[in-house]
């Protein structure tokens, strides 16, 4: 699922890295590209998590999507639950 040079690209949010839950669950195929597309290759632009992060410190759970919704499915293989 992931691409070569996703991580490279230079319009790339700053926090599209190694510590990123979106890039994790990406990654293992969690998480389907539209969301790395719209949101982490347009340097971030929109992302309610990069917002809420940059504004106020708050660390968004890994299960939020960058539009702010819960993605179930994914909230189950974050928690194990």
């Amino acid at each position: 699922m992931n691409e070569k040079g996703i991580g490279g690209n230079r319009n790339a949010c700053r926090w599209y890295d190694g510590t990123s839950g979106m890039k994790t669950a990406y990654d293992a195929g969690m998480l389907d590209k539209k969301w790395i597309d719209e949101y982490y290759m347009n340097e971030g632009k929109g992302c309610l998590r990069k917002k809420r992060f940059e504004e106020e410190g708050y660390v968004s759970p890994d299960y939020v999507l960058p539009n702010g919704t819960v993605d179930e499915k994914l909230k189950k293989w974050v928690t194990g639950k």
